[in-house]
């Protein structure tokens, strides 16, 4: 094979594991994102709590008000019934008064309402406290797991790119920047095999003149339909050189 197809072909695969350390990294950090997700929310249900809490605590606050203000006059009325001189006036105080209670039960009614609604909404926040302060402690543990897992891959990451650093350095320029052109837009598939006469790049069957020209692979040779560089596999092309034998 062609010095310089040996040398994309490595070139190649080591690339292809480059840019696999990427969807690695995703998978190692995915729990971690998954729980944090999962402590933002819980956050976001006690802030919500925290508000609902604060408009019945308002809320309470006005009612005590009202019931300040409905025991101040049903006091008022209490003092001028000793001085009523006429039926119609007790009756228009009884009237009065008879309300006065009546709006006071609701007021009081409505208290323990918003107090047992209270109650439960601080038991609700105490239990979301409960569920992120668990979940926090399993944050720790991925993220002591991720960062091994990490310092490991970073390790193995290295060592490719600086295999990769040593073989560039081997390339000619030229070839390189052919190669860097093609992967702009092919990516990892910039540099294919070819089987049963096909490219596996877009896998249409090649011309019988240009297969063999890879068959040889004496020269650098492109896929007269993608444009993707191609090269024989050793098992593949040593199976067609045996077959070739026996026919002949």
């Amino acid at each position: 094979m062609n010095k310089y197809l040996t040398q994309l072909v490595e070139l190649a695969e080591i690339d292809k594991e480059i840019d696999s350390f990427a969807p690695k990294i995703e998978e190692i950090n995915k729990n971690l994102k998954d729980s944090q997700v999962k402590i933002d929310k819980f956050q976001k249900e006690i802030n919500k709590c925290d508000e609902e809490i604060a408009d019945i605590k308002k809320e309470e606050t006005q009612n005590n008000l009202h019931i300040k203000q409905f025991k101040e006059r049903l006091d008022d009325l209490s003092k001028k019934t000793s001085s009523v001189k006429t039926t119609k006036e007790a009756n228009a105080l009884q009237i009065e008064e008879d309300i006065l209670k009546e709006q006071l039960e609701v007021a009081n009614e409505e208290i323990e309402k918003l107090d047992r609604l209270l109650k439960a909404k601080e038991k609700t926040k105490q239990e979301l406290i409960l569920s992120k302060e668990k979940e926090e402690g399993i944050l720790k543990d991925i993220s002591a797991d991720v960062e091994l897992k990490m310092s490991e891959l970073d390790k193995n990451r290295a060592l490719v790119l600086d295999k990769k650093s040593k073989l560039v350095e081997k390339i000619n320029h030229k070839v390189l920047g052919f190669y860097e052109k093609i992967r702009k837009w092919a990516k990892n598939t910039a540099v294919v095999p070819v089987k049963k006469q096909a490219c596996y790049g877009c896998f249409m069957r090649i011309y019988d003149k240009t297969y063999l020209a890879v068959i040889k692979s004496t020269e650098i040779v492109t896929c007269p339909h993608c444009g993707r560089i191609l090269y024989k596999e050793v098992e593949e092309k040593n199976k067609e050189e045996k077959l070739a034998e026996s026919v002949n």
